[in-house]
Order: structure tokens, then C-alpha cells, then sequence
């Protein structure tokens, strides 16, 4: 029997956040830091408790919710069958950083909401956030698309024929750590030179300019030479990226989010389209970079599709309800 009431939940490296719904309207929204202490089953935990607390606030008893779509930062591995965590930024045993009070290397993030709740759904964030954007935003319908978000980290959701691409641990999309270029200094979280990340991302480029990332990004688009120079080297390097995948994978479309897009894409994106437009027409003619139309809202919107009844989301493209989610 279908349930009256589904719950989202968005884990990333520094927050958490649950949002319960009905087939009209968002209910709740409750977010959290994300815990990095105690035990490994302390992230998924805190987030049943999270669901409960949601419940709360919208005036519905917990036991209501049995199906949760799960939009989590990745990496995953899996283990005795059951996907499991292993992001380096959450797992201390896997990074080794000194700021990470524990010494995980796996969160049983699948097992211990199964325990809870009938039917789960985990994809990695920007997976989910394509599947939304596909369901309700920029790109319905599109077959051949990616979701990029160009934020604290870099991250892609990929889409060819009509199929959201997993990969053999449902980490298909990690293309942030391509490797771009010989550079020392570009450190990356998860310990790579050099890739995308470390290259472009608002947290790499703030620790390698000692400088603030929102206030580098300002800096640039108010003409400050030396911050323009380097943003415009990582809109080049964005756009590389961008055209590596459309050569590959043959995209047609890129929707873009994420805090870096959202501020400064209007006038990064021609920097950025260069770099694909100025190589190979074959491969390149045609593709097109557009704003996430889901906004802020992608990864609250994309958990929830990955377990949306279709007639709840003919309802929703009607209505519009994360229209209502605060930022």
C-alpha cells in the first residue's frame, strides 16, 4: 500500500538535511551538522532521528514514513551487499585528517535505514540531483545530459540514452578527480594533484590563494587582476572538463549548479564555453550549458525523485512544492 508521506534526505560533508512531503506539498525541512564522532552508524542514525524530528514539525507520526530517497555525498563501496559510505571528507580512517574526530573507513549508511524504513533509495547527490533536473527541472526528458555542480567540491550526475550511469559502486560521475594538470599546489581532499577539484573547487582554490573563495570570485568579477586571473584559469579548466565528458560520452546538454554557478555563471559562462566550442565540431556542435532550473532546492527535489510515485509527480510538476522549501 502506498504511503501518504515520503521523506528526503540530503547528506553532505558539513550538513545534513530531511524533508517530509505529501503528494501536494513540503511539510517540513530539518537540517543538522553532519556527526563525525562516535560510532559508524551515527550519520544514518542521526538521520532516522532527523525524519523523526521532520514528522514532528509537520504534525504526522514517524511509522508514516517507510520509503526515503537518499541524495549522499559519495564515495560508496559496498560491502556484505549493502552500500556503504566512504566519503574522505566524513571518514577519518580514510583520509587520515587531522580534523576528523573518528576513525571510520565504511558507514553502513544502506543497512541501517533498512532496518528502519520498508524501501530506500540511495544515489550519490549529483546522480539524484540529475534525476530531479530530468524529472522536474532544466533537462526534462533530455537523454543525453550531465549535472555538474561547481560549489565546496566538483561533482557530475550522467545521463546517455535515457540512463542514469552508476558504474560498478554507484560512483559513475566522480569526474572532479580526472587528473588536468602538473600542479603541485592544486591539492585535492582526496589526495590526488591536480585533478579538477583540487584545481577549481571554492574550498581547493581558497586553501592554494589564501584567500576566501567567495571573496576571490567577488574580486574577479569586479576586474581585480590577480583574482581574475586566476578564476578565469579555472572557468578554462571548468570548460575542459566539460568538453572531455562531451567527448567521451557524446552530451548534448550540461546543466550546471552549485554556490560557484550560481553566483558567477552568468559571466563565466562564455569562458567556459569556449573551451568546448574551440575544439572538434564533430564532437561539440550543438552542446549547451544551462542553469539548474531547481536552484538551490536540486538535492532536496532529486532524493525525493528517486522514490516519487509517478502520479505524485504529475501533481508536482502542477504544483511546484519545493517552491516552498527556506534556503
Amino acid at each position: 500500500m502506498q504511503s501518504d508521506f515520503l521523506a528526503a534526505l540530503d547528506i553532505g560533508g558539513t550538513k545534513m538535511a530531511v524533508t517530509v512531503a505529501n503528494r501536494e506539498r513540503i511539510l517540513s525541512r530539518v537540517t543538522a551538522p553532519t556527526p563525525k564522532s562516535g560510532t559508524p552508524r551515527a550519520l544514518p542514525e542521526q538521520g532516522i532521528a532527523m525524519i523523526g524530528q521532520a514528522c514532528a514539525e509537520a504534525g504526522i507520526a514517524a511509522e508514516e514514513i517507510q520509503t526515503v530517497g537518499v541524495a549522499s555525498c559519495g564515495p560508496f563501496v559496498h560491502s556484505e551487499g549493502m552500500l556503504c559510505l566512504s566519503a574522505p571528507n566524513i571518514c577519518g580512517g580514510r583520509s587520515g585528517a587531522s580534523d576528523l574526530p573518528n576513525d571510520w573507513t565504511l558507514i553502513p549508511i544502506e543497512k541501517v535505514l533498512c532496518e528502519r524504513f520498508a524501501t530506500v533509495a540511495i544515489e550519490n547527490d549529483c546522480v539524484a540531483a540529475l534525476a530531479g533536473e530530468r524529472m522536474f527541472g532544466a533537462v526534462q526528458g533530455e537523454a543525453n545530459c550531465a549535472y555538474v555542480t561547481w560549489s565546496t567540491g566538483v561533482g557530475f550526475g550522467l545521463c546517455v540514452d535515457g540512463r542514469l550511469l552508476r558504474g560498478k559502486q554507484g560512483n559513475a560521475g566522480h569526474a572532479g578527480h580526472m587528473l588536468m594538470a602538473e600542479r603541485e599546489d592544486a591539492v585535492c581532499g582526496c589526495g590526488n594533484r591536480g585533478d579538477l577539484e583540487g584545481l577549481i573547487s571554492g574550498r581547493n582554490i581558497a586553501n592554494r590563494l589564501q584567500v576566501p573563495a567567495a571573496e576571490l570570485f567577488d574580486a574577479a568579477q569586479a576586474g581585480e587582476t590577480r583574482a581574475q586571473a586566476a578564476v578565469l584559469e579555472a572557468a578554462s579548466f571548468f570548460g575542459r572538463g566539460l568538453y572531455n565528458l562531451a567527448a567521451i560520452l557524446d552530451m548534448k546538454t550540461f546543466v550546471i549548479g552549485g554556490s560557484v554557478w550560481q553566483h558567477h555563471g552568468d559571466w563565466l559562462k562564455p569562458h567556459v564555453e569556449a573551451e568546448i566550442v574551440s575544439r572538434m565540431p564533430a564532437l561539440t556542435e550543438g552542446v549547451t550549458i544551462v542553469n539548474a532550473g531547481l536552484g538551490s532546492h536540486v538535492a532536496d527535489v532529486g532524493a525525493f525523485s528517486l522514490v516519487l510515485p509517478e502520479d505524485w509527480a504529475s501533481s508536482w510538476r502542477l504544483r511546484k512544492p519545493w517552491e516552498t522549501i527556506p534556503d
